[in-house]
């Protein structure tokens, strides 16, 4: 019997391209393959704030009493994480049977990574009869192997530039390929409060019902807690949600109008959305781990997400030096992310990634050396994030933090043997 790892590597050897875009391949494999699912599915498109969305999702129809499959990507440490079953990451072997199915149906046809693994995926989430689906993307959106799924239910979250090799140039264009999940006479939640036309005016030609931030549901709130109020409900007094950061307010908002729209078929209660908000976990996504030094991990990319990360930062208060790890794949545009951030870094560990689409950490440095106009910021460069992170907490001091942010790689980098726990040399026993 091959391990889960083998597939992974096989399917990795299937087509001459790392990413194609288009659903036809797919949507002959789903043909072959009967993929349909007997729930309702909520499908998840945007830049940013896909994850949260779907972990808040996930959280609420939990504790409302539903099984829900949850299929998001990528991973941060191993592949399992793609696929949750009842809030748990799925059995490999439990992979490993589906993989095979599709490897069976598939003949001598060229699949994609992305492909083969989705179909994989998608054939073990029918397999186990949830009572909901909830999908993310993976990018883009029109031409993504997850959009051979009719969504129930679409929520496209913060449009932003980013992968614009695939998907076009400016937000517009970026904003049409994501649209591209909406479906006629179903709800579309639109949690960006400025989104692209692109989106409303695709979402207003195909005839879906679509539901805007600011228009059809709304957030209020004060430092305690907050409210919402869409198409004849509101939820008052509610608690943050547990993810942190000023973003999670927005992506929440969505969330609670995607679970109106489907109110009929999926039921739930104001207690399940407290307790759900209030108990939803994501790791990598502002995350605070405390220790001395602090330690926040962080898988913001692009220059949307880097912003946000770095008004997070700023409102954390005061820390005497802020070191930062740091590794991206080559792709992104690195002269708004060092903008952004550089002037909360005092020095940089930049890291090398194990993927040949990643920048290397001397060219990243390259990058920082040629924009950086602070004389007391430095920058060093590491074979791999773990070495970047011991480079770092050898030279923090305890009231310190250090930021692990940029790609997947990056933060599953640190998190391959658990969720460290800092604590500065000097406070050592003994030291």
């Amino acid at each position: 019997m091959e391990t889960l790892n083998d597939w992974l590597a096989r399917a990795e050897q299937l087509h001459p391209k790392n990413i194609e875009l288009g659903l036809d391949r797919a949507k002959e494999m789903a043909g072959r393959l009967g993929l349909k699912f007997g729930c309702p599915v909520i499908t998840v498109a945007g830049t940013n704030g896909k994850g949260s969305t779907c972990a808040m999702l996930e959280s609420i129809l939990t504790h409302a009493g539903y099984r829900t499959a949850v299929f998001t990507s990528p991973h941060l440490v191993r592949f399992e994480e793609r696929l949750r079953l009842k809030g748990e990451s799925v059995d490999a072997s439990k992979l490993i049977a589906s993989f095979e199915v599709v490897e069976k149906a598939r003949g001598n046809m060229a699949l994609t990574y992305f492909e083969f693994t989705t179909l994989g995926i998608l054939h073990r989430m029918i397999e186990e009869k949830p009572d909901v689906a909830i999908l993310e993307v993976g990018l883009g959106g029109r031409l993504d192997a997850v959009n051979i799924i009719d969504a129930d239910c679409a929520v496209i979250t913060s449009i932003d530039l980013d992968h614009m090799d695939y998907l076009g140039p400016d937000r517009e264009s970026i904003g049409f390929e994501k649209a591209g999940v909406l479906r006629a006479g179903k709800p579309a939640i639109v949690s960006d409060p400025m989104p692209p036309q692109s989106v409303i005016d695709h979402a207003n030609a195909i005839g879906a019902d679509l539901w805007r931030f600011g228009a059809d549901f709304n957030v209020s709130g004060d430092k305690q807690q907050w409210g919402w109020s869409g198409r004849g409900r509101r939820y008052s007094g509610l608690a943050y949600p547990a993810l942190r950061g000023a973003n999670q307010l927005i992506n929440a908002a969505g969330v609670l109008a995607a679970l109106e729209a489907l109110r009929p078929q999926l039921p739930i209660t104001a207690q399940a959305v407290r307790n759900g908000l209030a108990m939803v976990e994501l790791p990598g996504r502002f995350q605070i781990v405390p220790g001395e030094p602090a330690l926040v991990l962080d898988v913001a990319h692009n220059a949307h997400a880097v912003a946000a990360l770095a008004e997070n930062l700023d409102a954390m208060g005061f820390f005497p030096t802020t070191h930062s790890v740091f590794g991206v794949m080559a792709d992104k545009d690195l002269a708004p992310i060092l903008a952004r951030i550089g002037p909360l870094i005092d020095r940089w560990y930049f890291t090398d990634l194990p993927t040949p689409r990643a920048a290397k950490a001397a060219d990243l440095q390259a990058a920082w050396q040629a924009q950086n106009t602070r004389t007391d910021a430095s920058g060093s460069v590491h074979a791999s994030p773990m070495d970047a992170l011991r480079a770092a907490i050898e030279h923090a001091d305890p009231a310190d933090r250090i930021v692990v942010f940029g790609s997947f790689f990056t933060v599953g980098g640190v998190l391959e043997n658990g969720t460290p726990r800092l604590q500065a040399k000097h406070l050592s026993p003994g030291g």
